[in-house]
């Protein structure tokens, strides 16, 4: 017998990661997808404005596809915005979706892609493996390096006010991931890091999750950690650096990658209600709670962190607990050098917030059944309290 309890390890069947592929699109969907003749880019008004989009549509349609651009994905996409951009896509008869942006355009994207040819109402698709047959093909382009959501298999829709549902179902995994960093060339310093640090969220909560973790996600994990702390600084200060912005998206897919089989925990049930409530990007609201959950999670994962400790502070030594707190540290100070903000009350959350952010973060039994160590009402507060 092994050591290795038995697990299954899915993601995208193809990836090419390369400076410049944006701009031929159109070959690799050729080679690819011969019969595809009706592309949907799926983006954001944001991104649409930077003119970044032009070049892979130009591709596309010199490749001989029609082309139509859907551009009013946006943040925490709601209900309402999937529902539309699934009827641009019937309307335009599209068969491959393409999704160009940060995490709500490529999640919206997977939507069209099981919706668009589905009999499903969106409310069907709710939860775990709830969708029903195929989908059209689908391709992902990151153009932040943080979510993964290139190679997941999980999208994120706002049902409310407040509440968010996810769809998670293997029909989700995009058939092609394409990583190319001109594409986030323009990104500003703090989008940058406050995307960087989620991504090494996902890679220090799969390697520390409570349930399937397992071999290749903690390769997965620990390179993506590695690609992510040697280069997320440099991307920060210096954003036309090529070769640090190629690292980051590279780590980001790996994190994406260890994540979507091995599943983050604490540290996203707490960020949650801070997007959810307050309206936060989801990369910060990760690093608000991040170095506080860490603390909070030593005396059950000390020994994990003081592994990944030495990938991202190879300096640390001493005890496994000391080596765990040098990890904290550290995800301190990256917040401190790219000069993002460190504590709940600089995004407008004040004490009398705490009890709801806890009531909240509660509801999030999904993830924090994976944390290492097991957490109440109280202990939910009580972290929240020392992030203020």
């Amino acid at each position: 017998m092994t050591d290795f309890p038995a697990f299954s390890f899915s993601t995208v069947a193809h990836i090419v990661s390369e400076l410049g592929a944006a701009a031929r699109l159109g070959e690799h969907i050729a080679q690819r997808f011969p019969d595809a003749r009706r592309a949907l880019l799926v983006t954001d008004p944001g991104f649409l404005k930077t003119g970044l989009v032009d070049a892979p549509a130009a591709s596309l349609r010199a490749a001989g596809l029609a082309v139509e651009v859907y551009s009013k994905v946006v943040a925490d996409p709601p209900e309402v915005v999937v529902l539309e951009a699934v009827g641009a896509a019937r309307a335009f008869r599209a068969d491959i979706v393409i999704g160009l942006g940060g995490g709500s355009s490529m999640d919206v994207a997977k939507l069209i892609a099981v919706l668009t040819d589905s009999e499903q109402p969106i409310e069907a698709i709710y939860g775990i493996g709830n969708v029903k047959g195929t989908r059209l093909p689908l391709v992902q382009i990151p153009t932040t390096a943080g979510t993964g959501s290139e190679v997941t298999n999980i999208a994120i829709v706002t049902t409310g006010a407040t509440t968010k549902m996810g769809v998670v179902a293997p029909q989700l995994y995009a058939d092609l991931a394409l990583l190319d960093a001109e594409l986030t060339l323009g990104l500003p310093p703090q989008v940058t890091a406050a995307t960087g640090i989620d991504a090494m969220v996902h890679a220090i909560e799969a390697y520390t999750t409570r349930h399937k973790k397992n071999p290749l996600s903690d390769v997965l994990a620990r390179k993506a950690l590695g690609l992510l702390s040697a280069n997320l600084i440099t991307a920060c200060e210096d954003g036309k650096n090529l070769a640090a912005r190629q690292a980051m998206l590279l780590g980001a897919m790996l994190a994406g990658q260890a994540f979507s089989n091995a599943p983050v925990a604490a540290v996203h049930a707490l960020a949650y209600p801070i997007g959810g409530i307050f309206h936060v990007p989801h990369g910060l609201s990760n690093s608000l709670v991040l170095p506080h959950v860490l603390r909070f999670n030593a005396p059950e994962a000390a020994g994990l962190y003081a592994e990944l400790a030495e990938i991202v502070v190879p300096a640390a030594s001493g005890s496994a607990e000391a080596r765990a707190e040098a990890l904290a540290v550290a995800m301190q100070q990256i917040a401190t050098v790219t000069g993002i903000e460190r504590t709940l009350q600089q995004v407008g959350i004040k004490e009398t917030d705490l009890d709801r952010l806890a009531d909240d973060a509660m509801l999030q039994t999904r993830l924090l059944g994976n944390n290492p160590r097991l957490v109440t009402r109280e202990d939910a507060r009580a972290i929240y309290a020392s992030a203020l």
